[in-house]
């Protein structure tokens, strides 16, 4: 976690230091949350909610089996929804997950 000065340190820094899996922004503003969605390229990007929430059962899929950060994560022969990627976007209000 880090506080910064503006929006473009924050998505300097995730660039820098990021994992690509999960990246969370508090703001009130609503265009900075829709230019962190579109900057940040993280696997799931959450809006003044907890990173707590990138969780396989949370978004419905069932229990985790692996997490992986690869934009192209299939070998071999793959059909059209091995070549689909997903990017999660949550919106909150100061929600936490316990």
């Amino acid at each position: 976690m880090r506080v910064v000065a503006n929006l473009e340190q924050a998505i300097e820094h995730i660039s820098i230091y990021g994992s690509q899996h999960t990246d969370s922004i508090v703001t009130e503003s609503e265009i900075n949350a829709m230019r962190f969605i579109r900057e940040v390229d993280s696997s799931s990007v959450m809006i003044n909610a907890s990173t707590r929430f990138a969780d396989g059962f949370e978004y419905g899929l069932g229990a985790e089996i692996g997490i992986s950060t690869n934009k192209l994560h299939a070998r071999g022969p793959v059909g059209l929804e091995g070549l689909t990627n997903l990017k999660w976007v949550v919106f909150g209000n100061g929600e936490i997950r316990t």
